[in-house]
């Protein structure tokens, strides 16, 4: 039977979660934006979203990538890439080793 070892409520994932918020902090403030701006940029009703993110508690969702990638200045291949890190990282594994 198939189990999901991304659960939310995993520890390992938890942590997880908590630093992929801190990367993408890193990259928001890299690009000089505040949390309302960037969350201008991408089309989400409350910068608070931002702010959740951030602390690891949320993530973004799949059809938001391309203007997340394009809000941070990133290539959006590279954005997605480094973002399964977080997010899946067994797949990450699977597709790019580590």
């Amino acid at each position: 039977m198939y189990g999901n070892p991304q659960k939310r409520s995993a520890v390992d994932v938890q942590d997880l979660r908590r630093e992929g918020g801190r990367w993408l902090k890193d990259l928001r403030e890299r690009a000089g934006l505040s949390q309302r701006e960037l969350a201008l940029k991408v089309g989400a009703e409350y910068y608070t979203f931002i702010s959740q993110l951030e602390t690891g508690r949320g993530r973004i969702p799949p059809d938001r990538y391309l203007q997340w990638a394009e809000a941070l200045g990133l290539q959006p291949s590279v954005f997605v890439r480094d973002l399964m890190r977080y997010y899946d990282p067994l797949t990450h594994a699977i597709l790019f080793g580590g």
